[in-house]
């Protein structure tokens, strides 16, 4: 594999188990990027892809949907999270469905995880190597608005990194890689719609100009960069899997069934596309 490509991962909440199922594949026909950076579910799932352990994200996100510890509507009317953060990047990670820290630190992979400065509205992105503490910026990546807290990291207040760089195509490129492997959640056809609660946007948030703008925004930054994904493809710089239609998962689903029907397309997608997607890596 040539040095100079990057693997971006698009969040999406638990859509984001589509991704799951790619990088499963990645992992079976033994394909690493030297790399690889995500945002949100795209983060959760490449800490696993780096650690090299096929099938662990599809674990995490389909045996706890019944678990209050996990996710639970009281729990974000009692503590302001939907998820259970804690549970989700503490008690699973470092108990329940353990995560290999040694295979993680060892790999060569350069891993980097975008979130959003809550003071700038801008995002920040953190090197695998230089974190001492790298669930905790996973969490912060992962801490979707409105339904979680701030994560509070080296000084500043943190939330997902979907909102101010949904897509972090840039942030490769700016980084030296010449192509993009690009996995997304949404099918071709989708754009991002405004936000229809900008007053509540604006109250919950009123201390956080920056991020309220963002928020507000973020529809444009999103379409701006599948604008520039679909340039990418043209010059042949960009491979992109997708869902080939719309899916009907939110992105808190609970249904199990759904979540593993949707892994088994997303490891499919991708092997359909494997040999297409190895001669643009080797080309």
């Amino acid at each position: 594999m040539k040095e100079k490509i990057g693997l971006v991962l698009e969040g999406g909440g638990l859509r984001g188990i589509y991704t799951s199922g790619v990088l499963d594949y990645f992992i079976d026909e033994n394909i690493y990027f030297p790399y690889v950076i995500g945002v949100s579910m795209g983060a959760c799932n490449a800490a696993s892809y780096v650690s090299k352990q096929r099938g662990r994200n599809k674990t995490v996100n389909t045996c706890f949907l019944k678990d209050k510890r996990y996710i639970s509507y009281r729990g974000l009317l009692k503590t302001g999270s939907l998820f259970g953060m804690d549970f989700i990047f503490d008690d699973i990670p470092n108990r329940l469905v353990p995560f290999d820290y040694q295979q993680f630190a060892q790999s060569g992979q350069k891993f980097i995880i975008g979130a959003t400065d809550c003071e700038t509205g801008k995002p920040v992105y953190y090197l695998k190597d230089e974190c001492d503490d790298i669930l905790k910026v996973i969490k912060a990546s992962s801490s979707l608005p409105f339904v979680s807290k701030f994560v509070e990291y080296e000084g500043r207040e943190l939330l997902d990194g979907g909102i101010s760089d949904s897509i972090p195509v840039r942030k490769s490129l700016v980084d030296g890689n010449e192509k993009v492997v690009v996995v997304l959640t949404r099918d071709e056809g989708y754009l991002k719609k405004p936000v229809k609660f900008k007053k509540l946007v604006y109250r919950r948030y009123n201390q956080y100009p920056n991020l309220v703008d963002s928020i507000i925004n973020r529809h444009q930054m999103y379409n701006e960069t599948l604008s520039l994904v679909r340039e990418l493809e043209k010059q042949g710089r960009a491979f992109v899997i997708r869902p080939s239609h719309p899916l009907k998962i939110g992105r808190a689903e609970r249904n199990k069934e759904k979540l593993l029907a949707l892994y088994e397309y997303g490891y499919n997608e991708a092997k359909m596309m494997g040999e297409k997607l190895k001669a643009f890596i080797n080309e």
